[in-house]
């Protein structure tokens, strides 16, 4: 591609026109509709972490569009990239012609160099999320980002306030906002169908404990060194990473140095929903508290069994427990409304299956109940993934912005606290610092083992 028809896609892009737009179709639609889009017209996206979740969840959504390309892949494990680039040129082979399209990195920083590149989607380790992000948009790259958003509220402020300076657009993975029973649940309760919303209890599993895992070799194929970024320089074993063999769920969701487990994992999503129903996503609680069981001995050491409180400034409280349900359940004055998603957990994941409607309330006729013309309209969105490709091309704000994104995943960091310090902490979210109380204040960053820290 010559420089002059770079500039006339960029220019397309952050326009918004293009032939389906002008005949006043949506944007982005599957491939299906209208059949072959001009590449020059379509938005290139690499990957950067093409394990589980990209290859399970991201890179099938994205490949549903034809307004889209994945153009490139990138990965610290050289069989992953290979892997990838089989799979993705897989997706675009057509009536048994190969094809060869797809580049390989093992170095992010290569991928962000690539002029042809205009988004990524970024699903590395929960501790790679918020410096990559930084330096995508910093590239000039739209970023589609795996939840949660950050490792520490400190890194997740830098990151909120870097996406919000570089104008690029930026979608989380809160896919829930883009699922209808969700979309409904959260604007019943904004529109008082339940009365004033006094408590919301939600469901989380913890994660189980595991064996000691012995120092092992680093596979040739893993840039170890740069897996750990910035975090501590520890040994490595394959138990403490991802599986060399397939794509199971890997060991470093069970290890506090890479993420803080459940809280965090399934949390941003189920924190994120309650955000949005209790109309609080551009804030936080003021006070937490709770208790955890953390594992004893072996490798894996985030929270099992665990019960923490949250109260935000407006009086509603906060508990989430693996005691509930799975899922969201909201309490008012008039009644309640419980929501989830279909067919609960995947079977790697904890926490058992619920086999239950995804959408119930005390009362069958809330659910009924038609929002007028002049009541609250949450954000519509159909399709998570397709939403963020329509605003990188109409540049308006998807439906899981960065600053919700940080707020949502500071909640599930200051519960997590809350199971550390076991008392009470004291939060104020318009400074995002815990007033007079230095020992909480410390917890809100980790030290950046260098050269890989995002400062």
């Amino acid at each position: 591609m010559t420089e002059k028809q770079r500039v006339s896609r960029r220019s397309l892009l952050k326009t918004g026109l293009g032939v389906a737009a002008a005949a006043g179709f949506p944007t982005i639609v599957p491939a299906t509709v209208f059949g072959q889009t001009a590449p020059s017209n379509r938005i290139n996206i690499g990957a950067i972490g093409v394990g589980r979740i990209s290859r399970e969840h991201d890179l099938p959504a994205i490949r549903k569009y034809e307004s889209a390309r994945i153009v490139a892949v990138c990965d610290l494990d050289s069989n992953r990239v290979e892997s990838a680039k089989t799979l993705v040129n897989g997706f675009y082979a057509k009536d048994g012609s190969p094809y060869n399209g797809v580049k390989g990195y093992g170095d992010y920083r290569e991928l962000l160099a690539n002029k042809d590149i205009d988004a990524v989607v970024i699903s590395t380790p929960d501790h790679q999320h918020a410096v990559l992000a930084v330096t995508a948009v910093r590239a000039g790259k739209d970023v589609y980002l795996q939840k949660p958003a950050s490792l520490t509220i400190a890194e997740g402020r830098y990151m909120a306030d870097a996406v919000k300076a570089s104008g690029r657009i930026f979608q989380i993975g809160s896919q829930q906002r883009s699922w209808k029973q969700f979309h409904r649940a959260c604007e019943l309760v904004r529109n008082g169908r339940i009365g004033e919303v006094t408590h919301v209890e939600i469901g989380l599993p913890g994660d189980p404990s595991g064996p000691e895992a012995p120092p092992m070799p680093v596979p040739p194929n893993l840039n170890y060194d740069a897996w750990l970024g910035s975090t501590p320089l520890v040994y490595y074993t394959e138990m403490r990473v991802h599986p060399q063999q397939g794509f199971g769920r890997p060991g470093w969701l069970r290890c506090e140095q890479f993420g803080a487990g459940m809280i965090t994992g399934w949390g941003a999503h189920h924190i994120d929903t309650a955000h949005w129903g209790m109309n609080t996503e551009l804030t936080g609680p003021v006070e937490i508290w709770g208790t955890a069981e953390f594992p004893a001995h072996g490798l894996w050491n985030v929270h099992g069994k665990f019960k923490t409180e949250g109260r935000y400034a407006n009086g509603m409280t906060m508990s989430i427990s693996g005691d509930y349900l799975n899922g969201i359940k909201f309490i008012g004055t008039k009644g309640w409304i419980f929501v989830t998603r279909d067919g609960m957990a995947s079977s790697t994941d904890p926490g058992a299956r619920y086999e239950g409607q995804p959408l119930v309330a005390s009362d069958p006729k809330i659910l009924d109940s038609a929002i007028g013309p002049n009541e609250i309209h949450l954000y519509q969105s159909d399709e998570h993934h397709a939403n963020w490709l329509d605003c990188v091309r109409s540049r308006k704000e998807p439906a899981a912005p960065v600053e919700i994104a940080h707020r949502a995943c500071t909640t599930c960091l200051l519960h997590h606290m809350a199971m550390k310090a076991k008392r009470h902490l004291y939060w104020d979210p318009v400074k995002e610092r815990f007033p007079h109380d230095d020992e909480a204040n410390a917890m809100l960053s980790r030290p950046q083992r260098a050269p890989y820290g995002y400062r």
